[in-house]
């Protein structure tokens, strides 16, 4: 993208003749280097699934998680650039707990959502600083049920059914857009394996190989809390997600 802000670029205070903000589009395109991540909103809770590419085959596979617990009931899932998704962490786990120790209760999914978005929008304000390289999904559980809402770096965020994010977002959303979870809501049992199945649908075999998937959630099965999904549940969805994917690509042959 060199030389398309024609110095217009240099800041993010700075609005080009077609008023752009060239940074914020350079965050977006941050996401393209990430692994796919997508949330689910389901009857009974949430979904959250996470393709984790594998940059050496040293790495162990808990390391640079990118899904994090923000409160006991709000997990958070998150494309883009590492460093980045866990400063959004930190500051949503702050956020959570400045709540709880003010108000004595949980906060509620949609503030937390409100904070965070000006939190993004915040780093597009000054020269000083740059806009973050990631984009977040937020879900759990609330006084108003099942919550999710997806933040990205301009700070514009919005409250969905399903969403996705990262370099394969268009064709996870199509699939997820099958699913039809307006009308036809599904339970955290059935959309944990939706997710893995979407996130394999996704993956580019030829540009990388090896990806470690991560799944978690909060349902009824999980106490209404945030918790990564237990160690048997995911050795069969992700099996079962496996074998959807290759018979899905020899049909296409």
């Amino acid at each position: 993208m060199s030389g398309i802000g024609a110095g217009y670029d240099i800041s993010a205070t700075t609005y080009s003749p077609q008023g752009r903000v060239f940074q914020v589009e350079y965050a977006d395109k941050a996401l393209e280097n990430s692994g796919t991540a997508i949330g689910l909103r389901c009857s009974d809770g949430v979904v959250f699934a996470v393709e984790k590419i594998i940059k050496s085959k040293m790495l162990e596979n808990t390391s640079n998680r990118r899904i994090f617990t923000v409160s006991k009931n709000i997990g958070m899932a998150t494309a883009g650039l590492l460093p980045d998704s866990r400063q959004v962490a930190n500051r949503a786990m702050s956020e959570s707990k400045d709540y709880m120790s003010f108000y004595d209760d949980q906060i509620p999914i949609r503030i937390l959502n409100d904070r965070m978005s000006a939190f993004f929008q915040l780093y597009t304000l000054y020269s000083y600083v740059r806009p973050f390289g990631c984009s977040v999904i937020f879900g759990g559980i609330d006084r108003n049920g099942p919550q999710l809402f997806k933040v990205d770096p301009s700070g514009i965020s919005y409250g969905y059914y399903g969403c996705a994010a990262g370099k394969a977002q268009r064709n996870a959303k199509t699939e997820i857009e099958k699913l039809n979870l307006k009308d036809k809501p599904i339970s955290c049992r059935e959309a944990i394996f939706e997710a893995a199945r979407i996130i394999f649908a996704v993956n580019d075999e030829e540009k990388d190989k090896d990806f470690i998937l991560e799944l978690s959630w909060v349902s009824p099965d999980s106490g209404f809390e945030h918790k990564f999904v237990p160690q048997d549940l995911y050795d069969e969805v992700k099996a079962k997600a496996k074998a959807a994917k290759e018979e899905s690509d020899s049909s296409g042959e």
